[in-house]
């Protein structure tokens, strides 16, 4: 028979060795919390991220936004595209969606999304293809470079490559000088591709294109290494130019140049064109 256990036998003694557990279990679990909320940060890697940066500046009607829109939406819904990029390193991109006018107006239509098969692209395309159309004042590349280079921050995503992808149909016209902000990009890591849409006609207020876009873009707005231009002629030929520049932009590829261009027949704009252009447009303004 167990002798009972006098008041005194039932008190158990402290163990010298009891805060030491304490203190490491303590610690173990706050290194725990601490490496969970680390993993929750970190971010998600990509093949690439990709900002698309369409201009809605007045030369562009409300239709031939609705053309870009389109464009953009049918090359991400492409077959080639799709399996273009489910078959990268990774198997997937990031990309965010962006329209720009001036040098005031810079709006993110579509945020960060993943995309990495055929319904997370379908996803993005119809997103693009949903939002209201706007259409702003001035042309300011300058600016929409800029606001495409804070997109990459903080953005979730960490991809081998950071790629801007421009299109418009005209110079810079507001704003800081587009060839600074280029460099700026650049110099962060930044790949600037450009699509000009290269057309003849006056935009709806009259004002003039620039002769030669697709060598100003050359020379005054793309950068970064393997940056390249794909030319659409006319926003009817949009779809065509975007789907080829997201082939080669999710592929890490350059465009092949041209094999020949006669200086005598193409004069290279500055990069100061398109505000000589307003200068000469409008003397009144400041």
């Amino acid at each position: 028979m167990c002798p009972r256990n006098s008041p005194r036998n039932s008190t158990a003694q402290p163990s010298r060795a009891a805060p030491a557990r304490r203190l490491r279990a303590l610690a173990a679990g706050l290194l725990a919390l601490c490496l969970g909320a680390h993993a929750e940060a970190a971010p998600r890697t990509v093949d690439l991220e990709l900002v698309l940066a369409a201009d809605i500046s007045a030369s562009v009607d409300a239709q031939e936004a609705a053309l870009m829109r389109r464009g953009f939406a049918a090359a991400l819904r492409d077959p080639l595209v799709i399996d273009t990029i489910s078959s990268g390193w990774l198997g997937r991109i990031a990309v965010t969606y962006l329209e720009w006018a001036g040098d005031q107006y810079q709006a993110t239509v579509v945020d960060w999304a993943e995309v990495h098969d055929r319904d997370s692209a379908f996803a993005v395309a119809d997103a693009i293809e949903r939002a209201a159309v706007m259409v702003e004042m001035w042309t300011s590349i300058s600016a929409a470079i800029g606001a495409a280079a804070r997109r990459f921050e903080a953005n979730g995503y960490s991809g081998t490559r950071r790629v801007i992808d421009i299109s418009g149909d005209g110079p810079n016209n507001k704003g800081p000088y587009v060839v600074h902000a280029r460099d700026l990009a650049v110099a962060a890591g930044i790949v600037i591709n450009g699509l000009p849409i290269v057309n003849d006609r006056p935009s709806p207020l009259g004002f003039p294109p620039l002769p030669n876009l697709d060598l100003y873009y050359e020379d005054c707005v793309i950068g970064g290494q393997g940056a390249f231009v794909v030319v659409a002629d006319g926003f009817e030929d949009f779809a065509r130019a975007i789907r080829r520049k997201l082939l080669l932009e999710v592929a890490g590829r350059t465009s092949p140049a041209p094999l020949l261009r006669l200086a005598a027949e193409k004069v290279r704009p500055p990069c100061d064109a398109g505000e000589q252009q307003l200068r000469d447009w409008m003397p009144d303004m400041d």
